[in-house]
């Protein structure tokens, strides 16, 4: 092994403590925690943050990035390891820029944040949350703007941290594609919305019944549970802290059986990826996803190509409809197939449909862009909020918790993380698409076998962590870049034939 790399690997590991304590104490503010804690917790927060910081912003490690960007350095490296000191020498360069006091700061008040957005968010109130989203815009931009360039865009740099090159201009291009092919498809489909009923989602389902079908499905997919757990929260997610220790959420509402499902299926595709990472990347800056995009590329193609598709549900429906008897006895399994496949516009992310999903993302982005560039402020938001989804999905949310409310991003200052879900999902088309030609998806579909598309995933994808760019990844196991134009073409056929268009 290089000596400066070995020497590198003492202030990996301390990092990694520090941030494995970190994470244990966001996962605990967002399940399990009292609301009074918060504040006192978030003091403990910034203490760790700054330690954490001053472990990877100083000379020592400076001098060794130094040496080790040398191309006599790299050349000794292997590819793994020089992933590690390319994406440590991005998190040097973006912590360096900013003070440490600063630092401390923000990372307390992103610990308070969440709380705050949660109890605004139950009230149904933006107000008691503004004031924390302000100050969270601010320190996001003012740190952007220690390292922007001159004449370089803040919002790029946000960009940047969830999908590296994926800038505005591309996805301006990218958003723009997906509008002119969607927009109309989406008017013919919701000229036909009553062709299909899905009453059967509307029943009396039960928390606890939910929570035990989710568990199984999760398990059904794979996920390892001597190596993960489950637990609630109010908005789904999953947190890694390292391959071994990998945990999901899930949310459950007892007048509405998908939402749990299609949750559970979405978190358990994040969390094969972290399990999925080699162990000879753990602990390290390469331990993870390579982008927030290819990481939702996993939960998207579990969610959507798999969890909606009729191969996936033809051995699981008769325990679905074993499950709640009462409430499915008379649906078939035509009748789910169709009803988990409408497409109708709504007012939640979480709950939309395939079609109009990236709508809801571009609703989003857009209003990422007028943020930071300064168009919108913040007492501006709901308002810009509604009138977008009036524009683009014909909806209106009646309040805040179902309109600008409803995803729990910001409070976590995730400027610029929403694109990634779009993103995501065309990667997972396009490797779909891919893998539709190289395994037999559907025969192992409905034979109830998840493990080879599991293997698949996991040799060509997940075990590399973040060493490869996602369009390098994409290139080595696709044989192309990121093509959108699988996802459109997915998208339109799916629905064409679903409504007989």
């Amino acid at each position: 092994m290089n000596k400066y790399f070995a020497q590198l690997l003492p202030y990996l590991e301390r990092n990694q403590a520090y941030q494995t304590a970190l994470a244990l104490l966001s996962w605990d503010t967002e399940t399990l925690a009292p609301v009074a804690a918060s504040e006192y917790t978030a003091k403990s927060v910034g203490v760790l943050s700054e330690e954490a910081y001053h472990i990877l912003v100083c000379e020592e490690v400076e001098d060794l990035l130094k040496k080790l960007s040398s191309p006599k350095e790299l050349e000794s490296l292997s590819v793994s390891e020089q992933a590690i000191v390319r994406l440590l020498q991005k998190t040097y360069h973006k912590l360096s820029c900013i003070p440490a006091k600063e630092y401390r700061e923000f990372s307390e008040l992103c610990a308070t944040a969440q709380t705050v957005y949660c109890r605004a968010k139950q009230n149904s109130k933006f107000e008691d949350y503004a004031d924390t989203l302000e100050k969270l815009i601010e320190y996001t931009k003012r740190f952007a703007a220690y390292r922007a360039k001159k004449g370089e865009s803040v919002y790029n740099l946000l960009l940047d941290e969830y999908e590296e090159g994926f800038t505005t201009e591309v996805l301006d291009s990218f958003f723009e594609k997906l509008r002119t092919a969607l927009v109309p498809l989406i008017k013919k489909v919701v000229a036909k919305n009553d062709a299909i009923d899905k009453s059967y989602n509307s029943g009396d389902f039960p928390a606890d019944i939910q929570s035990g079908f989710c568990r199984f499905l999760s398990g059904y997919l794979g996920f390892d549970f001597n190596r993960g757990v489950i637990a609630e929260s109010e908005h789904p997610f999953t947190t890694s802290l390292h391959n071994h220790d990998v945990r999901i959420t899930n949310h459950f509402y007892e007048d509405n059986l998908e939402s749990a499902l299609f949750s559970a299926i979405h978190e358990t595709g994040h969390a094969l990826y972290e399990m999925g990472v080699d162990d000879a990347l753990t602990g390290t800056p390469a331990g993870s996803a390579m982008s927030m995009g290819m990481h939702e590329s996993q939960s998207r193609f579990y969610e959507n190509m798999i969890g909606r598709s009729r191969d996936f549900w033809t051995p699981l429906f008769p325990k679905l409809k074993e499950t709640y008897p009462d409430e499915l006895s008379s649906v078939s399994l035509d009748d789910f197939i169709a009803g988990i496949n409408k497409a109708e516009p709504g007012l939640i992310r979480i709950e939309a449909d395939e079609l109009t999903y990236p709508l809801h993302i571009l609703i989003r982005y857009e209003l990422e862009k007028e943020i930071f560039s300064g168009e919108c402020k913040v007492s501006e938001l709901p308002k810009r909020w509604n009138e977008k989804y009036n524009d683009y999905l014909g909806v209106t949310p009646e309040n805040d918790a179902e309109g600008i409310l409803q995803d729990i991003h910001w409070a976590g200052a995730s400027f610029g993380y929403f694109p990634s879900y779009a993103i995501g999902s065309a990667i997972a088309a396009q490797l779909y698409a891919y893998m539709a030609q190289q395994i037999p998806l559907a025969d192992y579909l409905r034979e109830g076998n998840l493990v080879p598309i599991r293997e698949f995933l996991r040799d060509h994808i997940h075990k590399y962590g973040a060493v490869y760019p996602t369009n390098e990844l994409l290139k080595k196991v696709t044989g192309e870049e990121f093509n959108p134009d699988y996802y459109i073409r997915y998208l339109t056929d799916k629905y064409t034939t679903l409504y007989h268009l």
